[in-house]
């Protein structure tokens, strides 16, 4: 049988004890080690030490306590990047409190969902997000309290002056690793937000797992994440991975730019870098990029979307640095299939972390049996959520026993690295075979003029299935028929006759979720008549 199984887990993943709180074991590993003065985070006010950040997560649960928060609740956090977010995160956790913290670029309708679905008795908002909460509050019959991060309290309490208040207590609740500890909503292309319900120990594994052994992260290394906080990815490369290891994490409160970014890199001297696909391409394109002689680079890591392999040859090229593409889910918390330093293998998405188990699942429903052959991939490890909260259908649909459904196709090559194929709900069929949207989007993507493309189903004039694409260019003015008829003729050359797209539209952007990832849902609903 097709199914990767590969070394068990080192052995510190397996010795987390049964009483465990993974808030208070980060951060006393930081103050037992002499780190009480280094730098932990570096947001746009100053850079906090370990010490401090220690004292504000303490002052944070005793700020909790005092409102009658009681162990097992939920908090909502809707916060900006900055020294607020992981105050609160850890404080709640600290405390036993569930922290359930969301994505900030959604909408009124969805917060309001949240709150009710959550029943959080307390809300955690930056300032500048509060107005999407405005109208829920009162509405909302579970919640007690409201906490504003910021200058302007809008009529409630300031994070900062309740904690310059607070006596902090270094009090550590009684919770065991496999206690509920945190939620994270899926960011779903479709339908309600699922709240994936993790325990304290997953936390710990994913550094075990792959934050020690894939990134050798130490106490010198300083991190930048573009993925924000409230990501599953962002999380682990922001906070739990620099955090285990001492080192030091730059957080930037505003959406990433090219040039925001590259000024992160060039004045805090980033030593690991996390990107996404989609960034990766346009900060290669952009004007802003430095020179490899100004940045101190030496990890650079993908995940959220499957990394165009011209895309990671470019950046080797120019910085000397390869980038580790990898996947993982908010139901897995972090990365279980990954290039490896020295052995990346472009267009692949690598092979499994040790300490995870893989197989392919065929349309028949049985496990894959020949390497080459594609299937849905699954997923089994110690990191996987409990369940989706108040969602019994799609716990059962997504977690099967000890195996996780990923959603996504993939297939194994020769060599044992796994090749994305695409969702499940985006592979297209024309004339009888599959065709994976992101083969095509790669080659598009090696075409020197093209910044970003995607592949979605469109129905001829018999109403049979082929492909259609959608093309950034990196200059638009240079949008032309002939261009597109050039851009198809690239595909051709290059794939298979029936993979090539049928028609091309040209768009000044892509619609995308806040990871970066493409919505072709979208596209195939806004779609205009065909261009070309």
């Amino acid at each position: 049988m097709n199914i990767v199984q590969p070394n068990p887990p080192p052995r510190a993943a397996e010795e987390i004890p049964r009483d465990y709180n993974f808030a208070a074991d980060i951060l006393k590993r930081n103050l037992d080690a002499g780190r009480a003065g280094k730098a932990a985070f570096i947001d746009r006010r100053q850079a906090w030490t370990y010490g401090e950040l220690a004292a504000r997560v303490d002052c944070f649960s005793a700020v909790l306590r005092s409102l009658g928060i009681r162990r097992e609740e939920r908090i909502l956090i809707c916060l900006l990047d900055n020294i607020d977010w992981p105050t609160a995160f850890l404080g709640a956790i600290k405390a036993g409190i569930v922290p359930v913290p969301v994505n900030t670029l959604l909408t009124e309708d969805d917060y309001r969902f949240m709150l009710a679905d959550s029943r959080a008795r307390l809300l955690v908002v930056s300032e500048e997000l509060f107005v999407k909460f405005a109208r829920s509050i009162g509405d909302t019959a579970t919640l007690d309290h409201v906490i504003v991060s910021g200058d302007n309290g809008h009529g409630h309490p300031r994070f900062e002056d309740l904690l310059a208040t607070a006596a902090p207590e270094a009090l550590t609740a009684p919770t065991v690793r496999d206690e509920i500890c945190f939620w994270l909503y899926t960011s779903g292309s479709t339908g309600k937000p699922k709240a994936a319900v993790h325990t304290h120990a997953d936390l710990a594994f994913t550094d075990e797992l792959y934050g020690k052994p894939f990134l050798g992260i130490g106490e010198k290394d300083i991190c930048y994440s573009v993925a924000k906080l409230f990501f599953a990815y962002g999380l682990g490369n922001a906070l739990t991975f620099p955090m285990s290891a001492g080192a030091t994490t730059v957080l930037l409160a505003d959406r990433p730019t090219p040039e925001s970014v590259a000024e992160v890199l060039k004045n805090h001297g980033v030593t690991i870098f996390y990107g996404v696909p989609t960034f990766y391409a346009g900060f290669l394109a952009s004007s802003a990029a430095p020179q490899r002689s100004e940045l101190r680079l030496r990890r650079c890591v993908s995940a959220g979307e499957a990394l165009p392999a011209d895309v990671g040859r470019r950046w080797n090229e120019r910085y000397g640095v390869e980038i580790l593409d990898g996947l993982g889910s908010t139901e897995m918390l972090h990365i279980f299939i990954s290039n490896r330093a020295g052995e990346v293998k472009y267009g692949t998405t690598g092979k499994p972390v040790p300490g995870y188990d893989v197989r392919l699942i065929g349309e028949d429903g049985a496990v894959v049996e020949t390497r080459g052959e594609m299937g849905e991939l699954q997923v089994r490890g110690p990191t996987s959520a409990i369940m989706y909260w108040n969602n019994r259908a799609q716990s059962r649909a997504t977690f099967l026993g000890d195996w996780t459904r990923s959603g996504d196709k993939y297939l194994e090559d020769e060599q044992g690295y796994f090749v994305y194929c695409g969702r499940h709900d985006d592979m297209l069929k024309v004339s009888g075979m599959y065709v994976s949207p992101f083969e095509v989007e790669g080659v598009l993507q090696t075409h020197p003029d093209v910044l970003e493309a995607a592949i979605v189903g469109w129905p001829d004039d018999d109403k049979l299935i082929k492909p259609k694409a959608f093309v950034v260019l990196k200059s638009p003015e240079k949008a032309s028929a002939d261009l597109a008829r050039a851009l198809q003729d690239h595909c051709r050359a290059k794939l298979a006759p029936f993979k090539y797209p049928r028609w091309l539209e040209f768009r000044t952007e892509l619609p995308k979720t806040a990871t970066g990832k493409i919505q072709r849902f979208k596209l195939r609903a806004e779609a205009s008549n065909p261009s070309s």
